[in-house]
């Protein structure tokens, strides 16, 4: 078995099953397990090959991914519209500019065209893609419905209304998430994407001010001043926008539930990070997700098939794009 695989006793496996098949049997349209048994066998092979070779020679790929998923679930739903070029699609709005993950979607997709033309969405891989991120660095092994069809719209104005900020507030982030039917534990757990990844210094640059003299200064007594000293060494006023730090300053390449551990001693990286600790509504879960990978594990699972399944077109909706880039017209 893999390192990272999750192993439960029988009747959690029991229960987790029952869970995730009733909950794939609830979403919109007609997400199934196993959707290309029949038309294209070797699908999910492929993608998890593509990933695990693009991890093995950029280290950054997983949290590249994980981050794409995201970006694309909350705008139009998981339809791949973040994928679509043009001058005024998702991917120019400033907050997709950082984005990464793109030519590992691309590479699957022309794999899956060779064998299987016309047949697997982008939308289902980069799904797939995300999860199968996930385990390669350790985390729990989940199966996911596929069936997603591509969107045909990407509009940038679209973006800033739909996904969150690093200094959004707890309102704004639950207000946020309710707007995509997640739930305040939803939150949290999907929060926890944080212990893998890396992030621009502008992400976090409004925790410090710039003094008399010139020099970072910490603003915000929130954060454990050691950890914030180390961040403004990493990130001086004179570091170039390119540079960037691990979102997890302790085991920055491994998916697991040190995020949670980091925010108990005030080290994440984010305010909306610390918002959850500061917070009374989930204070709580994140000390039961410090203290048990476990049951951050097995909540992963569940809270990423919704994010996965957030406004799926399937059906006769949307298509199965020849190019992720651009629509078939």
């Amino acid at each position: 078995m893999e390192k990272g695989a999750m192993v439960f006793p029988f009747p959690i496996a029991v229960s987790c099953l029952f869970i995730i098949f009733h909950f794939a049997n609830s979403v919109s349209g007609s997400l199934v397990f196993n959707f290309y048994a029949a038309s294209c066998p070797t699908a999910e092979f492929i993608v998890r090959n593509t990933v695990s070779s693009s991890s093995s020679s950029d280290s950054s790929i997983p949290g590249k991914l994980l981050r794409l998923v995201f970006h694309d679930c909350f705008v139009e739903g998981c339809d791949a519209s973040l994928m679509l070029l043009g001058n005024n699609t998702e991917k120019s709005d400033p907050a997709n500019r950082s984005v990464g993950g793109f030519s590992v979607i691309e590479s699957a997709k022309r794999v899956l065209e060779f064998l299987c033309p016309g047949t697997v969405s982008c939308a289902d891989i980069i799904a797939l893609a995300a999860r199968d991120a996930v385990e390669i660095v350790g985390g729990p092994m989940i199966q996911i419905p596929t069936g997603r069809r591509d969107g045909m719209v990407s509009v940038a104005s679209n973006v800033r209304p739909n996904i969150l900020d690093t200094s959004f507030t707890m309102d704004e982030m639950i207000n946020r998430f309710s707007d995509k039917e997640l739930s305040l534990f939803d939150l949290v757990i999907l929060s926890g994407a944080h212990t893998i990844g890396t992030a621009h210094c502008s992400s976090f640059r409004d925790r410090f001010q710039e003094d008399s003299k010139g020099k970072l200064t910490l603003i915000d007594k929130t954060l454990d001043s050691t950890y914030a000293d180390k961040l403004m060494q990493e990130c001086p006023l004179s570091a170039s926008p390119s540079v960037q730090v691990n979102n997890d300053p302790e085991t920055s390449m491994v998916f697991d539930n040190q995020y949670y551990r980091n925010l108990l001693t005030n080290k994440g990286l984010f305010q909306s990070d610390s918002a959850l600790l500061r917070d009374n509504r989930t204070r709580k879960f994140v000390e039961d997700l410090a203290n048990d990978q476990e049951f951050f594990f097995e909540s992963w699972g569940q809270s990423f098939l919704k994010l996965t399944s957030i406004g799926v077109k399937t059906g006769d909706e949307g298509e199965i794009r020849r190019s992720c880039a651009s629509t078939n017209a």
